[in-house]
């Protein structure tokens, strides 16, 4: 995040230039798997071997797919459980995809009752990795007064914010979908960041209050669009989870830049990672632009 008062630049707004620059709405989850038996506690020339190994891979992936993407979405367990090692690991993938000019997404799924909300969100836009991070994700289950400090730390640095709405994994069924209301829950979450997202519109005319929408269910983007015409979404759930580009069109409805898409194993698992990146920047791009023609 840029600090500079109320020359402040806005994530929405540096997301909106670097799509239309790179013509390109897809974000690399970056989740590197290493064997389930090392931890935090795994220490000596082990540790230091697999932490290297995981900085590797993430930028070796990131400087072969990373031409065709505007971010990386890394995910924060998959480095905090190697303990220090995995956090300078993760400061370290954070300044490449910065040098290579992507934006970072943090990936924590962050959530808590306010007054540890505000350690969350000092963590991740003053402190921390604060200073490599452009936007990260909340979970939002503890309520509107939980989502309140993440919105004033991110007014505070230019941060965007991606909550949780509805999710990509088979069990969101348990609960986002069940009705209340004469509404799905999912929609009564969408309302709510809807009360937020004048709080972050950059001069684009899009709102860096953001929301996670999977990409499993496309009939719920439409739903979700209604509520929040003018949030920028983040779309898990192509690829390996069965997500299918073609169908996010009413993502786009607002224009190029209103979601981004993200892909992990179906980039990182590819035998070629920049040629299965580079298809999908091309297709999204095309599926957006039919959307923006349609109206």
């Amino acid at each position: 995040p840029e600090e500079g008062g109320q020359g402040l630049s806005l994530f929405i707004d540096r997301a909106a230039a670097l799509v239309e620059e790179r013509r390109s709405q897809v974000c690399l989850g970056l989740d590197p798997l290493v064997d389930p038996g090392i931890t935090a506690e795994t220490d000596g020339p082990a540790a230091d071997l697999i932490s290297e190994s995981v900085l590797e891979s993430c930028v070796s992936l990131i400087e072969r797919a990373g031409p065709s993407c505007v971010a990386v979405k890394p995910q924060l367990a998959s480095f905090e459980r190697l303990g220090w090692r995995g956090f300078r690991a993760l400061e370290q993938v954070c300044l490449a995809a910065r040098n290579l000019g992507l934006m970072v997404i943090a990936d924590g799924k962050r959530g808590d009752v306010p007054v540890s909300a505000r350690a969350y969100a000092d963590a991740l836009t003053v402190e921390g990795l604060g200073p490599l991070v452009d936007a990260f994700t909340v979970n939002p289950f503890t309520g509107a007064d939980s989502i309140e400090p993440f919105v004033e730390a991110a007014e505070r640095s230019g941060s965007g914010i991606f909550v949780l709405v509805r999710t990509s994994n088979p069990g969101a069924t348990d609960f986002q979908d069940l009705t209340f209301e004469g509404a799905p829950l999912f929609e009564h979450v969408a309302r709510v960041i809807e009360r937020f997202a004048g709080r972050l519109e950059g001069s684009c005319g899009l709102s860096g209050m953001g929301a996670v929408v999977g990409a499993t269910e496309p009939a719920h983007l439409g739903q979700v669009r209604r509520i929040l015409p003018k949030s920028i979404f983040l779309i898990p759930g192509v690829g390996a989870q069965g997500g299918r580009p073609e169908d996010l069109a009413e993502a786009f409805a607002p224009g190029r830049a209103s979601a981004l898409v993200n892909a992990s194993r179906s980039i990182a698992g590819a035998d070629d990672p920049a040629l299965a990146a580079e298809e999908l920047r091309k297709t999204l791009w095309e599926v957006s632009g039919a959307r923006s023609r349609s109206g």
